[in-house]
């Protein structure tokens, strides 16, 4: 069983460790979020976590099974819309409804402070990965962003034609 609670500035070192396991890296191959073949270097740092733990309408949600962290996501409030980021499930918990319950666990919250719809925004390539956000009534908007290619601070692209997409779900 899953239990949720807000992130501390203790958490930062562990919270930067899960991301990057779930994202970056041979260890990320353990699970199906990798992002391995179109970026390396970083995924977050520890500047990065802290600034959502300390943004004004920003928190970093924990996500523990018996004490461990097994899996965290940002939400961020924006008047009527929540905005979604940073989830990550440890690589060994893909696969087995960690990452729903997380997500069903932020959409709760978002719905809590009045948010209508929650938004987040994935690399255009993660085709699985939208698939999987569409099952759980995200929609594709067809809005895209640039992705912020020569600032190391969100990785090393291995490809020229990286984009975000904006996914909506109505709560």
């Amino acid at each position: 069983m899953l239990t949720f609670r807000d992130a501390t500035p203790a958490d930062v070192d562990p919270l930067v460790e899960l991301i990057e396991s779930a994202y970056r890296g041979d260890s990320s191959r353990g699970g199906w979020t990798t992002e391995a073949d179109l970026l390396h270097g970083q995924r977050t740092d520890a500047d990065g976590v802290r600034a959502v733990l300390t943004a004004p309408g920003s928190r970093m949600v924990v996500a523990e099974r018996d004490g461990q962290l097994v899996a965290c996501c940002q939400l961020e409030q924006r008047d009527e819309v929540g905005y979604f980021g940073m989830f990550a499930v440890r690589p060994g918990d893909q696969g087995g409804g960690v990452g729903r319950e997380v997500l069903a666990e932020a959409e709760r919250l978002a719905r809590g402070w009045g948010a209508r719809e929650l938004h987040m925004t994935v690399i255009v390539q993660r085709e699985e990965l939208i698939a999987y956000y569409q099952r759980r009534g995200y929609r594709r908007s067809g809005e895209r962003s640039p992705f912020p290619y020569g600032d190391p601070r969100f990785g090393l692209p291995q490809r020229d034609d990286l984009a975000f997409e904006l996914l909506v779900k109505p709560l």
